[in-house]
Formats: C-alpha cells, sequence, structure tokens
C-alpha cells in the first residue's frame, strides 16, 4: 500500500468519525474531505466530478421541488389525517401501515423518491398524535431500503446487477421478493418492541384525531389538481424510463419545471427554498470521497480479499459476500462499491460458471441494499429522511439513526444469510 493510498484510506476513516461525533456539520466535514484529496492529489477535479452521481443529485432536486410545491396544496396534512383515521388513531397501526406504503413504493420507484413523499406525512401524523416523529422517519427510512431491494428498480444497485448479468423485474421479485417480505416483518417487529414505549397516546387524543375533517386541510383545491397531475405522471416515468432510455433525473427535473410553470403565482427563487441543500452538497462531497477510494485502488482490493478467502467455493463466497457488502455498504455509497464487484464476480463465473455464481448475484445484491440500514449515511433515503425531519425541526443524529439502523442490518443480514444457504446452495 503506497503512502497515498494509506493517508486516503486514514482521511476517510477520520472524516467519518467526525460524522459519526457531530463535531462539525456533516455537510461542510465531506466537503473539507473532498478538497483534501484532490490538494493531495488523490484524483483531478475532472475525475472528482466524474465521480459524482449526477442522476441522484438531479433526482434529489427535482423531487424535492415537486414535494415543496405539493405540500402548499395541503395534500400532505390530507394524507397524514387519512391514514391516522384508517389506523383508528393508533401510533402503532400507524407505524405498521407506512412502513408498508413505504416498502411497496420503494420497490416501484425508487427509496429516495418514496421518502421524500411520505416522510413529511409520516412526521405530519407524529405532531396531530402528539408523539416524537423520531420512530415513524427512521422507520420508514428503514422500510425504503428493505423494499427497495425486491425489485429491478428499486434500487440502483439492482439495476446495475440485472443489466451486467441479464436479470429481469421479475427475476428479481421471484428470487428476492420472499426474503425482503419476511425481513418487513421483522422490521415491524423490531420497531415494535423499540419504539413501543414513545408510541403511547391517550384515548382522548385519538378520539380528537377521528374528529379531524381531512377535506378541511386542502387549502389549494387548484394547485392539489395540478400536484396531483405532475406527481402521477412524473411516477409512470419512472415506472417506464427504461423503455424511452430516460433517466429518472430527467424525469424528475421535468416534473418539476412543468409544475412550476403551473403554479405560475410565485417567483421562481421561492421554489428552490425547499431544496435541502445542505443535503444535496453532503452527497457532492461524499460521492467525491468515495470516488478517491477507487481511483486508489482501496474498493478493488477489498473486493479482491473477499474472493481470495473463500478460494472460489461459492457457498462461502456467497454468505460472505452477503456480509461484506452489508457492512461496507453501511459506511461507503453502494453504487461504486457494486460497480467494482461486478467484474470480479463475472470473472469468477468465467472459471466456475454463470449458473454456478447466481447465489453470489443474489448475495450482492441482498447485502449492498440491506447494508445501507446500518449508518445514517449508508442510503441516501436515510439522509434524505432526517434532512427533511431536521427541517421540520425533529432533529436525528448520526449516533441515534446508526443505533437502531445497525441493529436491523445485522438481523436483516442474518435473515438473508439463511435465506441465500437454503434457496439457493
Amino acid at each position: 500500500m503506497t503512502l497515498l493510498t494509506l493517508l486516503t484510506l486514514i482521511i476517510f476513516i477520520g472524516t467519518f468519525i467526525l460524522i459519526s461525533l457531530e463535531l462539525i456539520n456533516k455537510t461542510v466535514t465531506v466537503l473539507i474531505g473532498a478538497a483534501v484529496f484532490l490538494f493531495m492529489g488523490v484524483m483531478t477535479q475532472e475525475q472528482a466530478f466524474g465521480e459524482i452521481d449526477w442522476n441522484v443529485v438531479f433526482l434529489l432536486i427535482g423531487m424535492m421541488i415537486i414535494v415543496g410545491i405539493t405540500k402548499k396544496s395541503g395534500l400532505f396534512q390530507y394524507l397524514a389525517i387519512k391514514a391516522a383515521k384508517a389506523a383508528g388513531g393508533s401510533p402503532v397501526k400507524i407505524l405498521i401501515l407506512l412502513s408498508l406504503l413505504t416498502a411497496v413504493f420503494s420497490a416501484l420507484l425508487d427509496n429516495v423518491t418514496t421518502v421524500l413523499i411520505l416522510t413529511p406525512v409520516s412526521i405530519l401524523i407524529a405532531v396531530e398524535l402528539g408523539v416524537s416523529p423520531l420512530p415513524f422517519v427512521i422507520t420508514n427510512a428503514l422500510a425504503s431500503n428493505i423494499g427497495g431491494t425486491a425489485t429491478l428498480i428499486g434500487d440502483p444497485p439492482n439495476l446495475m446487477i440485472g443489466s451486467a448479468v441479464g436479470f429481469s423485474f421479475m427475476d428479481f421479485v421471484v428470487a428476492l421478493g420472499p426474503v425482503v417480505l419476511i425481513n418487513l416483518i421483522v422490521l415491524n417487529l423490531f420497531t415494535f418492541l423499540v419504539f413501543r414505549k414513545q408510541l403511547n397516546v391517550s384515548l382522548e387524543r385519538r378520539a380528537r384525531i377521528m374528529e379531524f375533517d381531512e377535506k378541511l386541510s386542502i387549502e389549494d383545491p387548484a394547485l392539489l389538481k395540478k400536484s396531483l397531475a405532475v406527481l402521477f405522471m412524473v411516477i409512470t416515468g419512472f415506472l417506464v424510463h427504461g423503455t424511452f432510455h430516460l433517466e429518472p433525473a430527467t424525469i424528475a427535473l421535468a416534473g418539476a419545471a412543468l409544475l412550476m410553470l403551473l403554479a405560475g403565482n410565485e417567483e421562481v427563487d421561492e421554489y428552490f427554498h425547499d431544496v435541502e441543500w445542505g443535503t444535496i452538497f453532503f452527497f457532492i462531497g461524499l460521492f467525491m470521497m468515495v470516488g478517491g477510494l477507487v481511483h486508489t485502488g482501496i474498493l478493488s482490493k477489498a473486493a479482491q480479499l473477499v474472493l481470495q478467502i473463500t478460494s472460489g467455493n461459492i457457498a462461502k463466497t456467497s454468505i460472505v459476500m452477503v456480509w461484506f457488502s452489508g457492512l461496507f455498504s453501511a459506511f461507503v455509497d453502494n453504487i461504486p462499491y457494486v460497480a467494482t464487484m461486478i467484474p470480479l464476480v463475472e470473472n469468477m463465473g468465467h472459471v466456475l460458471g454463470s449458473d454456478a455464481i447466481l447465489p453470489v448475484w443474489w448475495s450482492l445484491a441482498l447485502g449492498s441494499c440491506l447494508g445501507g440500514n446500518g449508518t445514517l449515511i449508508g442510503a441516501s433515503a436515510n439522509v434524505v429522511s432526517c434532512g427533511i425531519s431536521g427541517k421540520s425541526g425533529y432533529k436525528i443524529s448520526f449516533l441515534e439513526f446508526t443505533k437502531y439502523g445497525a441493529g436491523i442490518t445485522f438481523i436483516t443480514l442474518i435473515i438473508s444469510s439463511a435465506y441465500i444457504y437454503l434457496r439457493f446452495l
């Protein structure tokens, strides 16, 4: 290992420690870390910018604008009251209902879009019930990452793996759907056990919730119709974007521009106030720092080490892949990690046969997607959810999120390992 590689690794770990201790704002921390990488010559500015996943960045910006405008119509208040009444005002039932809804949406769309829409609803429900929004926000983020694991389009790593191997949408549903369902059931049991004391609501407050008239929360019916029309078009676009060779970011930005045009009663600058710019630049800095690990070969060496440890044994490789991918994806964005692993697994397939390594591909998908729940920075959905919560006045710290996320990650990785062994080996 060269001195530059060692320094790169030390700075990355140090940056992560600073984020976890929250001694400095996490966005400032990663931007400084990225700048240090550039000054050190880890990569050029052009290379650093090339490591940024602009599809994620502009998808976030587009959807934040759409959600911000839609919020002004009163739609989220309407949905919050409707969901609370459907669950009889019971916080536990609402928590389960929202987690299942989040998982389904994340499987059909993507987890970032899902939490952008449902996190404000969850916070409003918690406020109306007089309980902390923390259980709702954290559970939704965890459910989005689990739900997104089930399909080809639910999480970017799945799309990358599907493209490399030729897996279809239904291949993912059939192969991973059962274990995702099991993990969702476990998630709800887990969150009930750890959050039940925080979800006690008096019968009087429940009765008051049931008396709310959700129709009165619609503040701008005209804007509501326009927002719903644009949301419908954007969601439809997400479902069929592959057919037209369009990226989700393109669809989101087009939808945002259209809704700004239709809303048209404010200055354009006003629409950008709802964009979580701190979150956006956090991702930009993080992408560049992870890019530094890629350029120094740290990710590649770690991946090769995994395959060397297992000596080509499919059963060992599959189980190790679940855990290595899960633990790695908790700290490093899973997109560059999976991009690094794909050619290594493909090479393994050339030696052992493409059919023989199918369990390894499913292990890679499960580990990289579920591992995102391990820490606050493990998945985009986590960062976005906590960003929205913080802007609403309910800050969720790195350690607070990780305390719950690490627990469910450990449990779901155990379940996934057993599933891979029993189903594919």
